[in-house]
This record gives structure tokens, C-alpha cells and sequence, in this order.
């Protein structure tokens, strides 16, 4: 890269870094959320070949074409649209742009899809996989038991600390999207699960060393979520279930089943942390399914 074209880049890689700055402090976003707001931000200055100044509508439409020219999915081209109006929003209050002109972008109509779940009988198998009289079985198999008691997000199962989990009183802490913490119960088979774990498995993989994460590996460092999902496919394979099976689906099988079994939405919204309600009601599916049960069985003309 010339000297030329690292001065002109200079502005608009400070903007950048302000803007992801303000994100982190001030919004209070997840590595995860900063991460992909970087790339999607490096990916826009690379298509102008780091902009001297912050392209305007002209510059944003040709950019969106690239992304459909590039065949990304409507769900890239979301995110990517999303990341330009949270740029061009910070840029207009910071008096950085005087127009903000990501209002014109369009995001692609995204059809919404019903989450994949596991029913009952296959989160048994899978949960029944690890090998419990090793460490790492012990240790895997209480995981999954948590994630599936609580609806835990993968990198917050990840973090859970020895002293997140309360195995009295059955109360897991979580620190969440935006730095929000929040209270989930832990169910019985959980709670005998993680007391199994933290009375062999755990002090068997540190070997006497020390650390604040309740899941370790035998280097003993924190399990990473790359880790586990790969943990999770392998223990999917054995237990027979080959459809695309990641900590996401058992999430959203802990949002289902406690649906079917009664829940209101306002609580599954509460467990999983989700901000807004409209984000809980992917899982209406089952709503309505139990509306018509409900009216099939109490209806007089049903």
C-alpha cells in the first residue's frame, strides 16, 4: 500500500474507530457485535478503495448493488445495511456528515423461517451422548444440559462462572447482549449434571490449576464457542441426528418446548434475553399450533 493511499485512508479508518469506540463504551456491545461491525466496515472502505470521505447516496447504492452482484444472502445484505445506518447515525450526531443518506438503502425482504428444534426423545439421545466417566464427557454432558435448561446464547454458556450458578437455589447469572444481566432458573437434571461435573470432571481437567470459568479444557483454559459447537455436531452424529444440529437449536428447543408446555411469551422473552418481544415471536409457531389444539378440545362445535 502506497504512503498516499495510507494519508487518505487516515480519515475515514478514525471514523471508523470512533464509531466502533462508541459501540463498545457507550452502547455496550458484544465482542461478537464489534467484530462483525468491523468487517462489514472494512469491507465498505475496500470497495472504495479507502475513501478520502465518507461516500454519499450515489457511493451507499453502488455498494448495496455490489453486495447483490456478489450473490450474499438477504440476511448478509440485512446485517451489512444495518452496520452503514448505525455507522451514518453516529457520523450525523457527531457533526461528522452534515446528510445522513443510508435512509435510502432498502434491505431485501428476508422470508421469516421457523427455528429448528429437537424434540424431546432426540434432546435425551444427544444429552445421553458424552461419556460421563471421563472429564471431558462429564463436562460436555453438563453444558449441554445447562444450555438446554436455561436457553442460554453459546458464548454466554462459554462465560458462565463458577460463581454464575447459584446449585441451592437453582439461579444461573448471565451477562448478556448490551452488558445486560439477567437471572434464568436451572432445572434438577441441570443442577445434578453441573454438581457431577464440578465434583470430578472439573478438578480432574485442571489438574490443580485455578480459573473463574465453570467449563475448562484440559489445558485448562475457558472452552471457546468454536469448541463447543464442534463438541456438540459430533455428539449429534452419535446420537443419530445429522440436521445441521449447533447451540443455537438447542436454544431454540428450550423456547419451544417451554411454549408447548404452557409458558407465556413474555417469560421465554425474559429467559432468553431477548430486548424486544418481536424477536420471541419466531417461536409462534407453537403458539398457534396449541391455539388450535385448544380449540379442538374445547370448542362445542370444534
Amino acid at each position: 500500500m502506497s504512503e498516499a493511499l495510507t494519508a487518505d485512508a487516515a480519515p475515514f479508518r478514525r471514523q471508523m474507530s470512533a464509531f466502533l469506540d462508541f459501540c463498545r463504551l457507550e452502547k455496550g456491545l458484544s465482542r461478537n457485535s464489534l467484530a462483525a461491525y468491523s468487517a462489514d466496515l472494512s469491507q465498505f472502505s475496500a470497495f472504495f478503495k479507502a475513501p478520502p470521505e465518507i461516500p454519499g447516496k450515489a457511493g451507499l447504492l453502488a455498494y448495496v448493488d455490489h453486495l447483490y452482484a456478489a450473490q450474499l444472502s438477504p440476511r448478509s445484505i440485512a446485517r451489512h445495511i444495518a452496520t452503514l445506518r448505525n455507522f451514518y447515525g453516529f457520523l450525523l450526531r457527531e457533526g461528522l456528515v452534515e446528510n445522513d443518506a443510508s435512509p435510502y438503502l432498502r434491505a431485501p425482504r428476508q422470508w421469516q423461517t421457523i427455528p429448528k428444534f429437537l424434540n424431546f426423545q432426540e434432546i435425551e439421545r444427544i444429552i445421553a451422548s458424552p461419556d460421563s466417566s471421563r472429564p471431558t464427557g462429564s463436562r460436555d454432558r453438563a453444558m449441554m444440559e445447562l444450555l438446554y435448561a436455561t436457553g442460554l446464547r453459546v458464548s454466554e454458556l462459554c462465560r458462565v462462572g463458577v460463581g454464575d450458578v447459584d446449585l441451592e437455589y437453582g439461579i444461573l447469572r448471565t451477562m448478556g447482549k448490551g452488558s445486560k444481566q439477567r437471572l434464568v432458573p436451572v432445572g434438577k437434571a441441570a443442577i445434578g449434571a453441573v454438581e457431577s461435573y464440578l465434583a470430578e470432571g472439573r478438578p480432574a481437567l485442571l489438574k490443580g490449576r485455578s480459573s473463574r470459568y465453570l467449563f475448562v479444557t484440559a489445558r485448562g483454559g475457558c472452552l471457546t464457542r468454536q469448541g463447543f459447537w464442534k463438541l456438540l455436531a459430533g455428539y449429534g452424529r452419535k446420537a443419530g441426528i445429522f440436521r445441521g444440529i449447533t447451540p443455537h437449536v438447542l436454544r431454540h428447543s428450550f423456547a419451544t418446548h417451554l411454549l408447548e408446555g404452557g409458558a407465556d411469551l413474555r417469560s421465554v422473552q425474559a429467559m432468553l434475553g431477548h430486548a424486544d418481544i418481536s424477536t420471541t415471536q419466531i417461536y409462534t409457531h407453537v403458539m398457534r399450533s396449541r391455539l388450535r389444539e385448544t380449540v379442538e378440545k374445547h370448542h362445542p362445535r370444534a
